[in-house]
């Protein structure tokens, strides 16, 4: 599962690094600055999950025993729910989509503290 975690941080940072590029060159002028707004925090949190996954591979290879799983499908459903309804919101206009990111948002926070308390309760290996 480690490199499971570390390949999909790398893909979501490059899809990360992708979207930022995308909005920085071709959103710019065909969205409202507020909107662009939404679609930049968007990027962001996708980054730092990105990072936290790989840090999660890092920890699965340096506390055996530890079954970071949890934490890392709750960062991926975190990036897909929170960052990619703030991304077709921005670019669609459609509000409701508003109502799905609080769930990426809860992930996000659930995946962090089940990292956490995993590593808090981890042997060294």
């Amino acid at each position: 599962m480690d490199r499971l975690f570390f390949a999909l941080g790398a893909l979501f940072a490059f899809l990360g690094v992708a979207a930022g590029a995308f909005g920085a060159h071709s959103l710019r002028e065909r969205l409202s600055p507020a909107m662009l707004d939404v679609f930049e925090t968007g990027v962001r949190y996708q980054m730092y999950h990105a990072f936290g996954l790989m840090m999660i591979a890092w920890a699965q290879s340096r506390w055996s025993g530890a079954s970071l799983n949890v934490s890392g499908w709750l960062f991926v459903a975190g990036i897909l729910l929170f960052s990619g309804s703030l991304y077709l919101l921005s670019v669609t206009g459609i509000r409701w989509l508003g109502a799905v990111t609080p769930f990426g948002g809860l992930a996000f926070l659930a995946g962090w503290i089940s990292l956490a308390l995993i590593v808090w309760r981890a042997t060294p290996s």
